[in-house]
């Protein structure tokens, strides 16, 4: 298949950029599973940007920085905190419906929370849903387009490689059809990678299934330049119930007031920070996970029944009715909650437009290493920067469709695609249970040696035994048919093995990368980011 642009996602940032190139070409957006599917869908929070009539760029700006503990790059900050409010407005007239309160004069203006880190409410939300109608609003837009065709359950696998000027360019990718059970390659002028997170590298995460890292494993191999991997984010509030390890406690509900408070009632939060309950999640995670080792327990406990029974119903309808499904209501009961991996702060490295270290390759959304987040993501920031982001791309992309192209080397794309069609290799079958064994050792390991406070002696363990599996699966790949499940799995070991590195190369404890050898930040030869490339690794 050739299109003019193929883009890989369909979050926040893959459609609304799909939704502006389309406007001047043609434009197939594949993604995996359905095209509801993405971590976009199940963000509860909303999205910060600085509306407020108390509010700033500037204040949003400087809250961002802090909180990313001084490797924010200011420049992409002020880019997304000043271009912030024009993307909020520009979703509402793609028909987003955002909560609404009105002012002293009876007006209508959009309500706005507060989440950890801000020092101002400027959460736009819609209820504890605003993903999902972000989402919706995003996927009603597309489906509507004439130039765009969205092919879900088409898997990515690698990259299609060819050459502009002599220099590396992505020039489209292989992919598999997971419905037809077949392997194909789709030639495009340019590609927009915008696949997502990686939250299943993690034994608990908050993600949906499909997040496994794919398209930085996809762009490592191509050669791409990846950053600051070392710095994930673990939610502090994830629900601690064997039927919801995956159900989010959004960061809004302490933002409206709740309260961490131990098994035997006691809050403790300020004893770490000035701000409590509403410090920066990288302080909240570390705590949880200190008084869980203190203490031995299996969670903590999340305080909302001191707030009006009525305003949490309406504020945080889905979290309530969640909760009531597994037996205890929030208004009357103290909610058992436990960190969780949540969100890479690192990915493919980019530039202010998008722009990745290999030519016709952009990079948009959370699989991106812009430099907005440093080394901990604001609360809400994610999708303002996805939003942003895509809207320079979309601009890049649309000049570069209409110049002239790169010319891909003709043995690459056939010797791709006969390995992938070889019949001896489609006749050799890994069965999905052994993948799926060789999936949950490599989430058990990561959890265990490279969790939320990591230490030399473990990481060094942690790298020695996913090089193991990393051989182990390559060796799979090479010789059996490639199934869905195959593919994530190369992509989770990949992830682990360039998180691993990346911590290994960070010898301090900064923002949301604690390393018990190295307790302190280290401004003097750390302040940069860890910036990995293949060719340097090889």
């Amino acid at each position: 298949m050739k299109t003019d642009v193929l883009v890989i996602g369909t979050g926040v940032a893959g459609l609304s950029c799909a939704l502006k190139i389309a406007a001047h070409a043609q434009v197939v957006v594949i993604t995996k599973k359905q095209h509801t599917e993405s971590n976009t869908n199940y963000a509860q929070g909303g999205i910060a940007a600085a509306v407020g009539p108390d509010d700033s760029p500037d204040l949003h700006l400087e809250d961002t920085c802090t909180a990313g503990a001084g490797l924010c790059h200011r420049d992409a900050v002020m880019q997304v905190v000043r271009e912030g409010p024009a993307r909020i407005r520009e979703l509402m007239e793609w028909g987003a419906r955002f909560n609404e309160e009105p002012d002293e004069e009876g007006n209508l203006h959009l309500a706005l929370g507060r989440e950890g880190g801000h020092s101002r409410r400027r959460i736009i939300h819609a209820r504890d849903l605003t993903g999902r109608e972000v989402e919706r609003a995003l996927v009603t837009a597309v489906e509507k387009h004439p130039n765009i065709q969205v092919l879900e359950y088409h898997a990515a696998i690698d990259f299609l490689m060819g050459t502009e000027d002599s220099v590396p360019a992505v020039l489209g990718a292989t992919v598999l059809d997971s419905l037809a059970d077949r392997s194909q390659v789709f030639e495009a002028r340019v590609t927009v990678l915008a696949s997502g997170g990686l939250g299943h590298v993690y034994l608990h995460t908050t993600n949906p299934v499909i997040a496994t890292g794919d398209g930085v494993g996809m762009a490592w191999r191509a050669g791409a330049q990846i950053a600051n991997m070392e710095f994930i984010q673990f939610h502090p509030t994830s629900l601690f119930h064997p039927e919801a390890r995956s159900f989010l406690i959004s960061e809004a509900v302490r933002g409206e007031g709740g309260i961490l408070r131990l098994q035997d009632g006691t809050p403790f939060m300020d004893e770490y920070h000035p701000q409590a309950s509403l410090a920066p999640r990288d302080v909240v995670a570390r705590a949880i996970d200190n008084e869980l080792k203190r203490s031995g327990d299996d969670y903590v406990l999340l305080d909302v029944t001191h707030l009006d029974a009525d305003f949490l119903r309406e504020r945080f309808p889905t979290i309530y009715e969640r909760c009531m499904d597994l037996g205890f209501d929030i208004t009357k009961e103290l909610i058992p909650v436990v960190p969780a991996a949540h969100y890479s702060c690192g990915g493919v490295l980019t530039d202010l437009h998008a722009r990745t270290s290999l030519r016709r390759l952009f990079a948009v959304g959370e699989v991106a290493c812009t430099g907005v987040h440093g080394a901990n993501r604001l609360a809400s920031n994610s999708l303002l920067e996805a939003l942003v982001f895509a809207d320079h791309a979309a601009a890049e992309v649309v000049e570069l469709v209409g110049g002239s192209g790169g010319e891909v080397a003709p043995n690459d794309r056939q010797s791709m695609t006969a390995q992938l069609m070889d019949p001896s290799r489609h006749a050799n079958e890994v069965s999905p249970e052994f993948l799926a064994q060789l999936r949950l050792l490599a989430q058990t390991l990561m959890w265990a040696h490279v969790g939320i406070v990591r230490s030399n002696r473990r990481l060094r363990q942690a790298l020695r035994e996913v090089d193991i599996l990393r051989h182990a699966v390559d060796s799979l790949y090479a010789t059996s048919r490639v199934s869905s499940e195959l593919l994530e799995l190369r992509n989770i070991i990949q992830n682990a093995w360039l998180i691993i590195t990346s911590s290994l190369r960070r010898p301090e404890s900064r923002g949301l990368n604690t390393n018990s050898d190295y307790p302190e930040k280290d401004d003097e030869h750390c302040l940069h980011d860890t910036v990995l490339s293949f060719d340097e690794m090889a």
